[in-house]
């Protein structure tokens, strides 16, 4: 059985950690690359850096942040936003990053995906969906939506139909962030979570509402996720990444354990 992933998720704006609730409320907390430093020494799996305005922006990725990051860690590193092309993508695996993660880009130009996972391979191509929670209809009949540009437009789009689509496009992942639970610390949706992790074969990360190392053990567990996303758990030192994989450890759950 693999190891289930710990991953802290770095949103950065203006170079700045930063870090909202339901995508609203954007407060700075702190240096990105020290933060990434010190969960990287705490035995972080992989991290996670968001540039959380770039798309929206209509601006390219800060290569200089993710060359200062990649400096400092020496695990598996994701970098998203703004990136739009595979130009885009080269340039960020250049500066250091392990994986490419596109969201918005995706959803409006699909075979961004498929390029990438050409290019560079699928084990490359994280695929980043904002889902939000809509009444059950015909056009989209799992309930949940599909919305780019950092929360701010919803496209009409299955989260469902979505998720198969980027696999059978070529996409090695799948971080899946639910806007309903994002920031709340009330636990992830295990949900949607869970129905996308049973519909398709890579690897699902769940993300958004991580307020205890239980709601963790329930993503990997009853959501089927291949590994939690976690921010203000840590970001606000309530715990730490060795607590929250012993707690994890002590639950049943096999994890990367480095002390």
């Amino acid at each position: 059985m693999l190891s289930k992933r710990v991953i802290p998720c770095l949103d950065v704006r203006d170079g700045k950690l930063t870090k909202g609730i339901k995508f609203k409320g954007n407060v700075d907390i702190g240096d990105p690359v020290e933060t990434a430093r010190i969960y990287y020494e705490q035995g972080a799996d992989e991290i996670v850096f968001y540039d959380i305005t770039a798309s929206h922006e209509g601006r390219g990725i800060m290569l200089k942040v993710v060359e200062k990051v990649a400096s400092q860690i020496f695990i598996p590193f994701s970098v998203g936003g703004g990136i739009s092309s595979v130009k885009d993508m080269r340039n960020v695996l250049l500066a250091g990053a392990e994986k490419i993660s596109i969201n918005s880009a995706a959803v409006k130009n699909p075979s961004l995906i498929s390029e990438g996972a050409e290019a560079f391979g699928s084990q490359c191509i994280v695929v980043g969906m904002d889902v939000l929670k809509v009444p059950v209809s015909k056009k989209i009949p799992s309930g949940y939506e599909v919305v780019i540009h950092g929360g701010r437009k919803p496209m009409g789009i299955d989260a469902l139909w979505w998720a198969k689509e980027v696999e059978r496009l070529g996409a090695g992942e799948i971080c899946l962030n639910s806007i309903d639970a994002d920031g709340t610390k009330n636990g992830y949706e295990l949900n949607i979570t869970s129905l996308i992790a049973e519909n398709v074969r890579i690897p699902v990360i769940a993300s958004g509402g991580a307020g205890h190392p239980q709601h963790m053990v329930d993503a990997v567990t009853k959501g089927k996720a291949s590994a939690a996303l976690i921010a203000s758990i840590v970001h606000y030192g309530e715990w730490t990444i060795p607590n929250i994989k012993k707690y994890m450890q002590d639950k049943g759950v096999k994890v990367r354990i480095v002390w």
